[in-house]
């Protein structure tokens, strides 16, 4: 089973652990996030051959598949933010 489809329900997890988890989750996005941004920057700077060249290898696929992965990882987070406002308000 993939992590990211974990029902909420089977999670046996404390509130400290839970806000643990979600920082946790919220530094790799942004570290993420600085990473793409920093490409894009870079793309920039790159003239049209090689950035051509780079997206061609199998390292851009992966990327842009992680990419995409992370659109879906985006919608248990918020499933996961809004059982952390429960557990909260419990």
């Amino acid at each position: 089973m993939n992590v990211a489809q974990i029902n909420m329900d089977q999670l046996d997890i404390d509130l400290p652990n839970a806000k643990l988890a979600y920082t946790i989750i919220q530094s790799l996005l942004q570290a993420n996030e600085a990473v793409s941004d920093l490409l894009v920057v870079m793309a920039h700077a790159l003239d049209e051959d090689v950035t051509k060249a780079i997206t061609m290898t199998g390292e851009w696929q992966k990327y842009l598949e992680s990419k995409r992965e992370l659109e879906n990882t985006k919608l248990q987070i918020e499933k996961f933010t809004n059982e952390l406002k429960r557990m909260e308000s419990a």
